[in-house]
């Protein structure tokens, strides 16, 4: 197509200035024109870079829309500095490090036109003038972003499409601040919406966000943004994102068919939902970590989980209140953890859960008013010492077990009933504490009220009913229980005094029984994502063909060296021992967080130390199998979006039952990471050792520095970890012994001086990087017996001396060092 002509027509009143007239080229025809004046661009491609000074309309022919191109060589295709009206042209960039239409000023109309390019961005508005109106544009721009709005610029863009882009698809940044109605965003490589920095905002109302290889929303930097009516879904990684300060509404919108988090919060960000659904996705539903991170929702539904992960993940001090809201058909429903975590749930309904609809842990807090829970595995699950909250006025129906309160945690529940559950409706056990008051339980097929031997639990005013197997089962140091009743008959309890664990006011149905005496039922079907704790097992002893400790350890004395090593594995090993032994007698017990951190060089014995560890705590019914698996960053992160959460969570399920050593894990964090995949594997790591906690332990290991700078990659990384564990380089002396150990096994003895030689060998050896303890210890050894073969092989008839004796001739000569520079 030839460039054609441009019609001006003249809307100034100047008797000096002609009505109309032609130019041969567009620059020609700006150049003339002024306020007011009318371009009509005749069909053509035109290889010019336009400005437009002056409030102009510069439109293509009607009816032609798309025949007249702009698209010059290089630069920016059309700069707009005024208040023009541009419509029905189609606008071409090829310049990387430019736009293809930039609005720098004034408050331009810019209509039907549509940008074809591979350039830096599609379209740019940029600086605090630049207020356009953009209605029924595309953006086509698989080299760059497709809008980018930055520099306190603004401006609406109504019924807006772009349908490719190779970075973000609308990016907001420098305080600018636009506002979307209608707009559609599709098949970006990158944020479909991306806004970021202080001052920075958005406005969308009924936009859509999908088919996008990233995150479908991300708000970062302190950055604002409100959607109101707008869908985001079929994403390659998280719906919705959250980081550093960020806030955001989102009011009426539906986040569906995640693979990832559907809304993922971080570093003190703060969302707030409103009639918003949340649907069909990969991990959880809502993630939200660190202190200062809060979310408010109200009206909203969350459910239809594809994955295994729970629908609402609070982590790290983060803050979650739900209004009026349901979570259904989820895996798991709640799941809290960590000191200073908090849900607070009123009037809301969590339904269809496989496993529990709310998990409290490491010291969390759960608030629930007025809630239902119904068809969970398990209703309320407070785990351990310093998780607790209050449940009041909640119902909780067709479940295996209402509320489990387990090691030291001490939740109040106030006029809460539990109606039909398959196990016990309240079970206490491990040292779990409790206050229970006006609490019902209905037609349970277990027992109403089971509190295990050792559980200083109260209950006040509280009621059994048709309950299979007994109102009330009590050890016989059990808790405290007040004006308490059944519709079992029996004989009536006379008061006994507090201090006995008695039952002042006790009514029929209620009765102790010694621990021998105490039939432990499963109290809820063992959550898939939590295993049941080795404390709460019958007996906490070792899986059968397991070795025993005793044995393992002392192969772990065997080993060289390591003195200090050895003394943190025993140290570990007796304070698992003793709390278990602790649990068995009813007395609380120290949490032992047995995720570990190996520090040191190549070859000093980590994963040997390793697969010992796996042995004990399989030895001590900790683990079930204590078999290790071994990987590297190779085996966790994948080639492409995605597959690193799968290739992640596979190596964490060969590992269930034993150890994952992670070896080299630094490499998952490389200090230039960019868009590097590790991360993902790292987030998804510590997702998994929390939601199986108790089934797989994690030692991760590499060089100190490297280890150090990984702990801190991740907000949740260093806090998983009970302690570090360093492996010292060996001296000479202990490669001495290695390869005395080598020789023995292999039956070689080392002749006359071969030890002093030795040892003076390993003084002499390069310690470099190359150097790999015992390792290089196990490679001198071989490398003897190929010197000696050599040597013995020219005998006709050697001896048996001759044919085991190794002599310092054997050993191989040291390596040379690198020259000087």
């Amino acid at each position: 197509m030839v460039q054609g002509t441009v019609q001006v027509t003249h809307g100034g009143s100047s008797r000096w200035r002609r009505r109309s007239g032609e130019y041969p080229t567009l620059a020609a025809a700006l150049a003339v024109a002024g306020d007011g004046d009318v371009l009509t661009v005749a069909p053509g491609t035109y290889r010019e870079n336009l400005v437009l000074h002056h409030a102009v309309t510069l439109r293509g022919p009607e009816g032609g829309l798309g025949s007249v191109r702009i698209a010059p060589l290089d630069g920016v295709a059309l700069t707009v500095r005024a208040s023009a009206v541009v419509q029905d042209l189609y606008l071409e960039g090829q310049d990387r490090a430019a736009p293809a239409l930039l609005v720098e000023d004034g408050c331009p109309e810019l209509t039907d036109l549509r940008v074809s390019t591979h350039s830096a961005a599609g379209i740019e508005v940029r600086g605090p003038g630049a207020r356009p109106l953009v209605r029924r544009c595309t953006v086509e721009n698989p080299a760059g972003v497709g809008i980018a709005v930055l520099d306190g610029g603004g401006g609406v863009f109504e019924e807006c499409e772009v349908v490719a882009a190779g970075q973000t698809g609308i990016s907001v940044r420098g305080s600018g601040r636009p506002r979307l109605e209608r707009c559609r965003v599709h098949h970006a490589t990158g944020a479909g919406i991306g806004v970021t920095g202080e001052g920075s905002g958005l406005e969308a109302l009924g936009c859509e966000v999908y088919e996008v290889k990233g995150a479908g929303v991300q708000i970062a930097a302190r950055a604002t943004a409100r959607l109101t009516d707008c869908a985001v879904h079929r994403t390659s990684a998280d719906g919705v994102t959250l980081d550093t300060d960020a806030v955001l509404t989102l009011a009426g919108c539906d986040i569906h068919d995640i693979p990832e988090n559907a809304v993922d919060l971080r570093s003190r960000s703060v969302l707030t939902l409103s009639r918003t659904t949340v649907r069909r996705f990969g991990r959880n539903g809502l993630s939200v970590w660190d202190p200062g991170t809060r979310v408010d929702a109200e009206s909203c539904e969350i459910h239809d989980s594809t994955g295994d992960y729970p629908a609402v993940w609070i982590s790290d001090g983060a803050t979650v209140a739900l209004d009026s809201c349901r979570v259904h058909d989820v895996p798991d429903a709640l799941f809290v953890l960590d000191r200073g975590s908090r849900v607070d749930v009123v009037d809301s309904d969590l339904s269809q859960v496989r496993n529990t609809a709310v998990s409290v842990s490491d010291g969390a807090t759960a608030q629930l008013d007025d809630c239902r829970i119904r068809e969970a595995a398990t209703g309320a699950w407070f785990r351990d010492h310093g998780s607790g909250g209050t449940l009041a006025n909640c119902t909780i129906d067709a479940v295996q077990t209402g509320v489990i309160v387990t090691k030291g945690a001490d939740p109040a529940l106030e006029r809460c009933t539990v109606t039909s559950p398959a196990e016990a409706g309240f079970y206490v056990s491990a040292g779990g504490r409790g206050t229970f008051t006006a609490c019902r339980v209905t037609g349970s097929s277990g027992f109403g009220f089971h509190v295990m031997d050792g559980c200083r639990t109260t209950l006040t005013r509280c009621h059994t009913e048709r309950c299979a197997r007994g109102g009330y089962e009590f050890a016989e140091d059990g808790p405290l229980a007040e004006e308490c009743t059944s519709d079992e008959s029996g004989p009536r309890l006379a008061a006994q005094s507090a201090s006995g664990g008695a039952f002042a006011g006790a009514q029929a149905g209620i009765r102790t029984v010694t621990a021998a005496q105490s039939s432990v039922p499963q109290p809820a079907q063992a959550p898939a994502t939590v295993p049941r704790p080795a404390a709460e097992r019958p007996e906490g002893g070792a899986a059968a063909g397991v070795r025993g400790s005793g044995e393992v350890l002392g192969q772990l004395d065997a080993l060289v060296g390591l003195d200090s090593v050895k003394r943190e594995v025993r140290a570990l090993t007796d304070m698992i021992e003793v709390g278990r032994r602790r649990q068995q007698a009813g007395l609380k017990a120290a949490s032992v967080r047995r995720h570990l951190v190996f520090t040191g060089s190549p070859g000093t014995g980590k994963t040997t130390v390793a697969r010992l560890y796996g042995e004990i705590l399989a030895s001590l019914g900790v683990l079930e199998r204590g078999h290790l698996v071994e990987v590297s960053r190779v085996d966790l992160v994948g080639e492409h979006i995605g597959s690193t959460a799968i290739r992640t969570q596979e190596a964490f399920e060969r590992a269930r039952g034993g150890v994952l050593f992670i070896d080299e894990a630094y490499a998952l964090a490389p200090e230039d990471s960019g868009r590097d995949f590790g991360r993902e594997a790292i987030d998804t790591l510590v997702k998994l050792m929390e939601d199986h906690r108790d089934a797989v332990v994690v030692i991760v290991a590499g060089y100190t520095a490297e280890m150090d700078r990984f702990l801190t990659v991740n907000p949740g990384v260093a806090s998983r970890f009970s302690r570090t564990i360093t492996f010292g380089d060996y001296g000479p002396g202990e490669l001495l012994r290695i390869v005395e150990q080598q020789a023995e096994e292999h039956e070689y003895r080392l002749g006359e001086g071969t030890s002093e030689a030795l040892l003076t060998y390993f003084t002499d050896l390069p310690k470099g990087p190359a150097f790999g303890n015992g390792r290089t210890a196990r490679q001198t050894f071989e490398s003897m017996v190929e010197r000696h073969a050599g040597r013995v092989a020219q005998l006709s008839e050697p001896s048996t001396d001759e044919l085991t004796l190794l002599f310092p001739a054997d050993l191989p000569a040291l390596p040379a060092l690198p020259a000087p520079c």
